[in-house]
């Protein structure tokens, strides 16, 4: 940087007998603040979304072969709900940058009056919450939003924001946010961590395949549950030729409906392609044995039936005309030795007769670490400001989750209109190879 001022004669000798005749000097620079992050969170105890997010942004995590710390601090901290297994108050003990406050509001200013942080965590899941009479548990991921909108409006300015799973189990509130994130331009990001876990094998999609039919399983649960496993399967079906042009029926298959599925073997008698559930079963680490056996045993329509009496389905049928089956293996209530699969795997079936299947790796169980590329994510939209793979997939599968579950709750297919949504994914998977 040059000097503002011009030099004395004096000085400019002095200069000129040190050997310089320069008349720049470098200028002292201050280092860039760091990120400053606000976590909202209705719990944090042990395996909470939040012990998982926040934790890693605290400590840091392992990534490619290092212990990688976030470049920015968090530094401010809403907890709703605080039980005997309450971890804040001791992270907030060991880590004093970061203070807890007692309102949203106050959390997102800092104490003050308007937006003090650079970007917001928002991890509505676990807790004690009510369900409705369609199974859903009411995570106030909405209630919270509205209050972080408010203090953005109030405030003049925005941050980043990223929202837990899906954005909310209401599908008008879940458009009002993606609207008005839209409205006040700021950066949003959602969703499950399943699309960009570790996948075995570690594959995409052929470039510009044309998809004739998909099958998704998963353990089972309503809402929260489904969420995972269709956003995962969205993950590689939106990759197909055309991208993503949304969804325009559900129909989903509980009790005898189900049953009679799983026994059609194809789309066209009322269920979905064979060969797809088992390659799914295939690629799963975690397959219950359906007898006595060690070995990957296929499970057999009574094997499920005995094993998971509550499975149900939801087949969707997309605008572009491919169709999905999201196939929920549930035991019962407090069934001991039940369940038939405890990991997520898809299997699709291309036009030119070829076949696609991949299981989204879910490792170390205790750890958890499929949050840590869902974090490196994360940490992304603060540092750019926007989202690193669109929105509007989470905005999508929050649709199909709510129009699944209103479909089991009607006991009829239903037209979704409102799912026409259409963009594109990113040139590059988001998926984590190493």
């Amino acid at each position: 940087m040059s000097l503002a001022v011009p030099l004395s004669r004096r000085r400019f000798i002095a200069t000129a007998t040190a050997g310089s005749l320069s008349l720049s000097l470098p200028v002292a620079r201050s280092a860039p603040r760091r990120p400053r992050i606000a976590a909202l969170t209705t719990i944090y105890h042990k395996y909470s979304h939040s012990q998982h997010i926040v934790d890693r942004f605290l400590e840091g995590y392992g990534w490619e072969g290092r212990h990688h710390r976030p470049e920015m601090d968090v530094v401010s901290l809403y907890v709703e709900q605080v039980g005997e297994n309450d971890l804040s108050r001791e992270r907030a003990s060991r880590h004093p940058g970061m203070k807890i406050y007692p309102t949203i509001a106050e959390a997102l200013c800092q104490g003050g009056s308007e937006l003090a942080v650079d970007g917001v965590l928002l991890i509505g899941e676990h807790g004690s919450y009510p369900k409705n009479e369609r199974g859903q548990m009411l995570y106030p991921r909405y209630e919270y939003f509205q209050q972080v909108v408010e203090v953005f409006r109030r405030s003049g300015k925005t941050a980043p924001v990223f929202n837990d799973k899906h954005l909310s189990w209401n599908w008008e509130w879940a458009r009002k946010m993606f609207d008005q994130s839209r409205e006040l331009g700021f950066g949003l990001m959602a969703g499950s961590s399943l699309p960009v876990t570790w996948r075995q094998p570690s594959h995409e999609l052929p470039d510009q395949a044309r998809v004739q039919e998909a099958v998704g399983i998963w353990g089972g649960g309503i809402d929260g549950g489904d969420i995972h496993v269709i956003e995962a399967l969205q993950s590689i079906v939106e990759r197909r030729a055309g991208g993503e042009r949304g969804v325009q029926t559900v129909e989903a298959l509980r009790g005898d409906r189900f049953w009679q599925a799983l026994e059609a073997g194809s789309w066209d008698a009322g269920g979905w392609d064979r060969q797809l559930l088992e390659a799914c079963f295939a690629r799963s680490n975690q397959l219950r044995p359906a007898r006595e056996s060690y070995s990957h045993v296929l499970p057999t329509p009574d094997d499920i039936r005995r094993l998971a009496p509550d499975s149900y389905a939801y087949r969707f049928v997309y605008r572009d005309g491919l169709r999905v089956s999201i196939v929920q293996f549930q035991s019962a209530p407090k069934q001991i030795d039940g369940g038939v699969v405890g990991d997520c795997s898809m299997a699709a079936r291309l036009e030119d007769g070829s076949e696609y299947s991949v299981l989204f790796y879910l490792p170390y169980y205790s750890m958890r670490n499929f949050f840590s590329p869902q974090v490196h994510h994360i940490e992304r939209l603060f540092q750019t400001g926007q989202s690193p793979y669109p929105v509007e997939r989470t905005l999508l599968t929050t649709g199909m989750t709510a129009a699944g579950v209103e479909s089991l709750f009607q006991k009829k297919a239903l037209p979704t209109p409102h799912l026409a949504i259409a963009y594109q994914p990113t040139p590059q998977s988001t998926f984590w190879r190493s």
